[in-house]
């Protein structure tokens, strides 16, 4: 069933209802709570995506991180594995650090997916809310609004399907270059995540690419806001209405009572690992408790709460897209698992009965 997800303002946003999945690759524990290698963590984030394709699940994306949390700096490498072993799901990253990353290599790689799994690829750009991978390719922090803006301005040129003659600031000029592969059936999709900025909401609808909203605390219709800026820009710049996602954290049990029994003792650790770092406030029983309440960016319960709550949100934020992230470190592949099989198979069929 095609389903078109209905706009903050009551009407029809026009665009098929897509429900995914994003993973960062989490590192695992087994069932005596050890944590996985990263080579396991890997392999089994294969057969994750293997299984959401089985159970309906319309989109796996796969963030780019560089920290041994998270060893999924190549996540190209694993769609690819993904792909070919599936035959319908949806190919992507969630999101390819474009800063510190070659636009030209992006776009090889990604169109090298697009031919391998037969047209199933897409891009989620993003400037990247952890910098670990400015040090490690050399890049400085100081640079990092103008490195995202000249490489944006370069990717959009390599969609245009023909000799991408450009010149910018922060990596040599092309002059009539032919890039390749070519894509079969045009251009890949491409959108820009965005976790709070106007401006980032302005260059996506500049350049004619789809908004990703990542909501990862706070109240998500604070979000709304940036949808209909979208729209907005969008016709200023003379260009057709485009789709709108989101992307929230979560986890989905056969319980709520389960749900926050598996996932917050994990969601506290690792909160309290990377708040030294990126400064992050350490989350409390009652700061959870309000976020994956109604007004909260998590989504954690039953299948019944989690789709009442995607449905409920997809529509204040006039949003066609939601992807699910989830995982968080020190869950079992079991439950991880169960998360994708409950999602898929009960969670995205009354998503769609919802909004229907």
């Amino acid at each position: 069933m095609t389903t078109t997800a209905p706009d903050a303002a009551g009407g029809e946003a026009g665009f098929p209802l897509v429900l995914g999945l994003d993973t960062f690759g989490d590192v695992t524990d087994d069932e005596d709570g050890h944590p996985l290698s990263h080579a396991q963590t890997i392999r089994d984030v294969v057969e994750q995506g293997v299984l959401a394709d089985q159970v309906g699940v319309d989109f796996i994306g796969i963030g780019e991180h560089h920290t041994g949390d998270f060893p999924m700096p190549a996540a190209d490498v694993v769609l690819a594995a993904i792909a070919a072993r599936t035959a319908r799901i949806r190919l992507g990253s969630a999101v390819t650090v474009l800063s510190s990353d070659d636009p030209v290599r992006v776009f090889q790689r990604y169109s090298t997916l697009d031919a391998v799994s037969a047209g199933r690829a897409e891009v989620i750009l993003g400037r990247g809310s952890s910098i670990d991978s400015f040090p490690l390719f050399g890049y400085d922090l100081a640079d990092y609004e103008d490195l995202f803006e000249d490489k944006t301005n370069l990717f959009a040129e390599l969609l245009k399907d023909g000799p991408v003659t450009w010149q910018g600031k922060t990596r040599p000029a092309l002059h009539d270059q032919d890039v390749v592969p070519h894509t079969e059936s045009g251009p890949l999709p491409v959108w820009i995540g965005v976790g709070g900025s106007p401006q980032s909401v302005v260059r996506a609808a500049h350049y004619g690419f789809s908004l990703m909203l990542a909501i990862i605390g706070g109240s998500p219709a604070r979000f709304a806001p940036f949808s209909q800026l979208f729209q907005q820009a969008l016709k200023k710049f003379g260009r057709a209405p485009l789709p709108v996602g989101v992307h929230s954290p979560g986890h989905v049990a056969a319980t709520d009572e389960k749900a926050q029994e598996e996932f917050w003792p994990h969601y506290l650790e690792v909160f309290r690992r990377i708040g030294k770092v990126r400064g992050f406030a350490i989350p409390t029983k009652e700061s959870f408790t309000h976020e994956i309440g109604p007004h909260g960016a998590l989504y954690v319960g039953s299948p019944e709460t989690v789709a009442q709550k995607i449905a409920a949100n997809l529509t204040t934020l006039g949003a066609n897209r939601f992807d699910l992230k989830y995982g968080m470190g020190g869950l079992s592949q079991a439950a991880l698992m169960t998360n994708i099989e409950l999602y898929g198979t009960q969670v995205i069929p009354r998503v769609r009965e919802l909004l229907a």
